[in-house]
């Protein structure tokens, strides 16, 4: 038996389901969807999501991807709501049925006790001439010509149908209410995504009363006390009025040491590197670690000043690795 193609054929079957369901949306089906959504954002109502089986499995994961666009939305069991949780619906919700018969029980002994108008509730079927179809103001055709199981039983081309247009609908509802980039990480603040979009400079940096920092005029020996009692891989030197003048990191200090010449009363001034590279506080933590790879050699920390390019802070690669940012190369 030839399993390859066997696997090829469940693709090309659910692939052509979906092609076969788009050219069934309609301009009117999506306009009376976003009507739904204008009502929802103006009474803060909740997109509820309820199926059984399979269905409610894709229910579950519709409802999850509508909450991360930023439109509250929860899965509702047919069964639980009879049994205490249709005190989560109120009058102000939508609901959309996930049912490939249209004809599940469980949702049909459910709808007559939920306090949602007609024109709020939304279908998603595989036959539109459903009694589920029939009690929603909004129906969306999910009929495919069979599964893609071998027996034509298991729920396989009509999940895949059902998952893909609920996703056609969440991106829908994302560009209408014309979702940023900013504004989706703001509902992930814990992944790297979000970290990356929304943690800045100034949540990381280390704050200079923790700082190796020198004043003009300090020599080498300094530099290695003040490194001592701060370890965080460098030292600023100042001007009297904290703007940065110059950066001496370890690898500066391991380079003195092979020169002729030099000594511990060595001016740090001679030694410095009198054009380190800076960072602002309000730029994004990710910026921080793209300027230290974008570099000839390793940047292990920089340098945080103001408008002024007075002395701030610093932010250290270490810490950034830490936040789960990663490193272009390193897996």
């Amino acid at each position: 038996m030839d399993y390859l193609k066997i696997a090829q054929a469940v693709l090309n079957q659910e692939a052509q389901a979906l092609l076969a369901a788009s050219e069934k949306l309609s301009a009117p089906q999506l306009r009376q969807f976003t009507k739904i959504v204008e009502m929802l954002k103006q009474f803060g109502g909740n997109l509820i999501f309820s199926g059984v089986g399979k269905s409610g499995v894709v229910a579950s994961k519709i409802s999850s991807t509508f909450s991360s666009l930023g439109l509250p939305s929860f899965f509702l069991h047919p069964t639980d709501a009879l049994h205490g949780d249709l005190g989560r619906v109120t009058t102000a919700d939508a609901i959309v049925f996930i049912s490939n018969s249209g004809t599940t029980e469980e949702i049909l002994k459910m709808i007559p006790y939920l306090p949602i108008e007609k024109n709020m509730k939304i279908a998603m079927v595989g036959n539109c001439d459903s009694p589920i179809a029939k009690l929603a103001g909004l129906v969306f055709d999910c009929s495919v010509k069979s599964e893609a199981c071998i027996n034509n039983q298991a729920p396989t081309t009509s999940t895949t149908l059902a998952m893909a247009m609920g996703d056609a609908l969440a991106v829908a509802y994302e560009s209408f209410v014309k979702l940023s980039v900013e504004g989706f990480a703001k509902n992930h603040p814990g992944g790297l995504l979000g970290k990356s979009l929304r943690l800045r400079v100034f949540d990381l940096m280390v704050a200079p009363s923790q700082c190796p920092q020198l004043k003009r005029g300090s020599t080498l020996q300094d530099v290695i006390l003040a490194m001592t009692k701060y370890p965080i891989g460098g030292c600023v030197i100042l001007d009297e009025g904290n703007v940065v003048l110059g950066i001496m990191v370890e690898g500066d200090i391991r380079r003195t040491f092979t020169k002729d010449n030099f000594g511990l009363k060595s001016p740090v001034e001679e030694l410095m590197n009198k054009n380190p590279i800076t960072i602002s506080p309000e730029a994004l933590a990710i910026d921080a670690l793209e300027m230290m790879e974008n570099r000839g050699r390793s940047i292990n920390i920089l340098p945080v000043v103001d408008e002024n390019h007075k002395f701030l802070g610093i932010i250290k690669l270490h810490d950034l690795l830490k936040e789960g940012f990663i490193k272009r190369g390193i897996y």
